[in-house]
């Protein structure tokens, strides 16, 4: 019988793997960041439209290309290339995947090279560090983390063990350096 929201809540001392997510019932929202359980809050329509915009810029760019791109909910089973450890699993808000041997029929298997996570209150402190470090542990050549609030993007490109920061905002248009000539019209990712 899968597990229920309330069962995993009371499980603090549990370590959870992918093992886990795949029997919990599929209402369950939930990541698992080495082996720790984050519960998710559904969405608010702001996010929503924000992922909707981004993932039409990044697919009409992508149109004829060999990298492809994912909306939330996509999962992504983490881990450093010398360990196979499955005590990661994330969903992030979108996921651009260039290595198709990475895809699999339950999402990307190691780390993809784009993960954008769109800010809400709930969750602003776990992308920002919790995220942020797991991301750069394993990898991740770029990672954006959008605040609707401040109409602003942080782009986090990854040069050998560390992240370099450019800030753009609602005025400019913000180029992803993982897809050349991609370029998010922020404008109109931020219009109302």
């Amino acid at each position: 019988m899968p597990q229920r929201v309330e069962a995993l809540s009371r499980e603090a001392d549990h370590t959870y793997t992918y093992a886990d997510v795949l029997a919990w019932d599929k209402s369950v929202r939930a990541e698992i960041i080495d082996g720790e359980l984050y519960m998710m809050a559904p969405p608010v329509r702001i996010h929503q439209r924000i992922s909707v915009e981004l993932c039409r810029q990044i697919a009409n760019y992508l149109d004829g290309k060999p990298c492809e791109v994912y909306p939330a909910p996509f999962g992504v089973r983490l881990f450093p290339e010398e360990d196979k450890s499955d005590d990661t699993f994330v969903e992030p808000d979108i996921v651009v995947v260039c290595d198709s041997s990475k895809l699999d029929d339950w999402g990307c298997n190691g780390a993809p090279d784009l993960i954008i996570e769109i800010l809400s209150p709930s969750n602003s402190r776990h992308d920002r560090f919790v995220k942020f470090q797991k991301y750069l542990s394993v990898g991740v050549r770029e990672y954006w983390i959008v605040d609707p609030e401040d109409q602003t993007v942080q782009v986090h490109i990854l040069d050998r063990d560390r992240y370099i920061t450019a800030v753009y905002d609602e005025t400019d248009t913000a180029p992803i350096t993982v897809l050349p000539g991609c370029v998010i019209n922020l404008a109109k990712v931020f219009s109302q």
